[in-house]
């Protein structure tokens, strides 16, 4: 069973205002317990879902609406000041690209740690030895330090490191523009294949066909507000809607 829940959660970022005031002018005010030029930008308002067995979840609206912090609080990978969050699972998370991979390690030597924080067991780690390095086609490069690789050869490398095992919920963002179209392909049919055994899809994008296409629910949001959730073309056709009204006006 894969369960997520998250409860009335509240989540925001300081920003530092620095311009117009010298650096040691704010330095001086946040020693003495002031302001500091600090503004807390709210990305997540009061939002509360619940996602079970079966859905294939579309997170919609425009930038800056809060999808990508709501999927880092589903992922675990920041958490909100108030509310609660809590999930039954194995969760992967394919929302940032290199997360878990330390760039002087070479690639063979950035597989078992990622892996390890996601739960796999040395059997699965076993596995990913032999499977990465195919996947990837990094050849020799493979017992190079992270650091030589491109931006391209990065994104290889951690997609199949996160896709290496499977998971019950898989938390996804528009993710998979990197690296050449060999490999876009390849990493296609191991997405569809995980995703034929997931519990629990998550999915951001500003792709409302493949959102229509690829899940059964909807969740809109804007401002850090949930709009509306529901069925996915239901909630897709009334964003497309509010979406033509605000260009006309």
């Amino acid at each position: 069973m894969a369960h997520i829940h998250i409860e009335n959660a509240f989540f925001s970022y300081p920003v530092y205002q620095m311009a117009g005031r010298s650096l040691k002018v704010s330095m001086v005010d946040r020693l003495r317990g002031g302001p500091g030029g600090v503004v807390h930008v709210e990305a997540l308002h009061n939002v509360s879902v619940d996602f079970r067995d079966g859905d294939r979840v579309a997170l919609i609206g425009r930038n800056g609406g809060g999808k990508s912090t709501l999927l880092r609080v589903i992922a675990g990978l920041a958490y909100p000041q108030h509310g609660r969050v809590s999930s039954e699972g194995r969760l992967i998370p394919l929302i940032e690209r290199g997360l878990g991979i330390n760039e002087e390690l070479s690639g063979e030597g950035n597989i078992e740690l990622p892996l390890r924080l996601l739960g796999a067991t040395d059997a699965e780690i076993a596995h990913a030895r032999r499977w990465v390095p195919e996947f990837t086609d990094l050849g020799d490069f493979m017992k190079l330090p992270v650091r030589t690789y491109s931006e391209g050869m990065k994104a290889r490398l951690s997609f199949a490191i996160c896709t290496a095992i499977q998971g019950d919920i898989l938390v996804l963002d528009e993710w998979l523009s990197a690296g050449d179209i060999g490999f876009v392909e390849r990493a296609e049919r191991q997405l569809a294949d995980m995703l034929g055994r997931t519990k629990i899809l998550v999915l951001a994008s500003h792709s409302l066909d493949l959102l229509r296409h690829a899940c059964n629910k909807a969740v809109w949001l804007d401002h850090g507000r949930i709009v509306m959730t529901g069925k996915v073309d239901e909630v897709v056709d009334a964003y497309v809607e509010a979406m033509r009204e605000q260009e006309a006006a």
